[in-house]
């Protein structure tokens, strides 16, 4: 008798740093998704497939659950929101160490209102010791009947391949809806950005980062070379000097590491140039948000 083949869509939310990234990494088999230790890293939504010769899950790891403080905020939140609507499964991943914050009691009390499946992700267990588990898995438990608990590591790869074979039981039969070989629909383009940007939320400290948006203004493929001229916008001139830094050592950094990254993802050498251009207050800018690729159809 031949398997069915399920598919489906699983969104997964939570706040900001509670590790939906390092998760989306995880189950695509390698980087498509920037990490940092910074809130609202993820700013768009971002797309993995995960394929087997049975099922087909089209995860989205969406923007950290927040209080918008301007226009981008407001969008990425409008997005997760629209993620949690459009999904057969949504995974709510909360961070063990962190304990059960107040806006994670107030999701978890709403969450049945989407009349979604919802499956709790209890990630960096490797932070905690286990009998520290149980009174969360018992608090959470309490303030939702969720279809399952499941604690992993998503760092560690521990209980990952769990969590898709669970979400696989509440999918229904249908269609491939990517080809098998299919990781992501981020264009190499849009990952390369979000590398230069990653490295910045390292190397950075406190607000400069999050005024950072990165275009790619040239990526073209040469014999055994691909040439990458990326563009970084601040919003202020003191932002500027920092990002170039002395003898324009922390640029070069920036550009170091970024490279690497890129070289990894494409398989091959990268040449790579970076400018650095001030756009005041970008952030509460329509214009400069949706030219920066950070908007859907709906105005901001």
């Amino acid at each position: 008798m031949k398997t069915k083949f399920k598919s489906g869509f699983c969104a997964l939310i939570g706040m900001p740093n509670v590790g939906k990234s390092t998760l989306l990494n995880c189950i695509a088999g390698q980087k498509i998704a920037i990490i940092s230790d910074k809130p609202q890293t993820t700013r768009n939504k971002i797309l993995a497939v995960y394929s087997t010769p049975t099922e087909q899950i089209i995860f989205t790891d969406t923007p950290g659950i927040h209080n918008p403080h301007n226009k981008l905020g407001e969008y990425m939140v409008r997005i997760a929101n629209e993620s949690m609507r459009d999904t057969d499964v949504v995974v709510f991943v909360v961070d063990a160490s962190k304990g059960i914050r107040d806006k994670e009691r107030e999701i978890a009390e709403n969450i049945d209102k989407l009349g979604r499946p919802c499956i709790l992700v209890i990630n960096k267990i490797d932070l905690v010791k286990k009998e520290d588990l149980l009174p969360m898995i018992a608090d959470f438990s309490s303030i939702n009947d969720f279809e399952a608990i499941i604690p992993i590591s998503a760092k560690e790869d521990d209980g990952v391949e769990r969590l898709t074979s669970i979400i696989t039981d509440y999918l229904e039969e249908g269609p491939m809806f990517y080809d098998e070989d299919t990781v992501t629909d981020q264009p190499e383009k849009a990952i390369a950005a979000e590398i230069i940007r990653e490295k910045m939320l390292w190397l950075l400290d406190k607000e400069v980062p999050h005024g950072i948006a990165v275009e790619i203004t040239r990526m073209r493929e040469k014999e055994n070379i691909t040439e990458i001229h990326a563009t970084i916008n601040c919003e202020r001139k003191t932002h500027k000097g920092i990002i170039i830094g002395k003898n324009g050592d922390m640029l070069k950094r920036i550009g170091s590491m970024a490279r690497e990254d890129i070289e990894k993802m494409l398989g091959k050498k990268v040449y790579l140039e970076l400018w650095v251009k001030v756009k005041n207050d970008w952030r509460n800018s329509d214009f400069l948000i949706r030219n920066f690729g950070y908007s859907d159809d709906e105005s901001i």
